[in-house]
């Protein structure tokens, strides 16, 4: 008998895509529950979704405090267990704080906010929240600490692993000065994944895309192959 698939979306103080994150997994069929910070369970959930937003205001860096909500820990050990994970731009940035993702997401090279669609190249399509992606992706972003960074030698960890899974489509399309074009990555379990675009912003024609639909498609798709 199948198990029935239950996506748990975490709500941090300061969330403001954890709504919408619930609502464009619901669109797909599957059960989703959001979850507040100060809960310590995860079991039920066949995924958990970080989803963006400024948890605590973004004060002193942001994902910074959010790492230590008691739900953290919890995202840790699920994550250790296999369980998969997807942080999305604040999501990202807590999963770095956390340890469970390498580098670190700095403020735009601008110095300001940044929100409109971009195109992304998809790197992989041989992950669980990729193999429903077509190569290249219009989300939309929405932040002002979205450049990503990363030492010499994590950066060429990534490269040579395929540790990145999505890049900005060119120079013009990174509009926060990430390195090496890098809008999102995965570990090397393959089981937790990072992005800054919101991809649950892209699941309706009337948000003009719905290739955001293809991240949840995969990862409903890899769950579905376990089973």
């Amino acid at each position: 008998m199948k198990k029935k698939n239950i996506f748990a979306v975490v709500t941090f103080p300061g969330s403001n895509c954890d709504r919408d994150c619930v609502k464009a997994v619901q669109s797909l069929g599957i059960n989703t529950e959001s979850v507040w910070h100060r809960s310590t369970s995860l079991e039920k959930y066949s995924a958990v979704i970080l989803p963006g937003g400024f948890s605590y205001g973004d004060y002193l860096r942001a994902g910074a405090i959010a790492r230590f909500s008691p739900i953290v820990n919890s995202v840790i050990e699920y994550a250790r267990k296999g369980g998969l994970v997807i942080g999305i731009c604040n999501g990202f940035q807590i999963l770095v704080e956390a340890g469970l993702l390498p580098g670190a997401l700095l403020k735009n090279n601008s110095l300001k906010f940044v929100c409109k669609y971009v195109k992304l190249i998809c790197e992989r399509t041989n992950t669980s929240f990729t193999s429903a992606c077509k190569r290249e992706l219009s989300l939309p972003i929405a932040h002002g600490q979205g450049r990503y960074y990363a030492d010499n030698n994590e950066l060429k960890k990534l490269e040579d692993s395929g540790g990145i899974v999505f890049r900005y489509a060119s120079d013009n399309e990174n509009c926060n000065g990430s390195i090496n074009n890098i809008a999102g990555i995965i570990n090397d379990t393959g089981n937790v994944m990072g992005m800054m675009p919101h991809p649950e912003r892209s699941v309706t024609y009337l948000s003009g895309s719905i290739d955001g639909r293809s991240i949840f498609e995969s990862m409903i798709n890899a769950l579905e192959t376990k089973q």
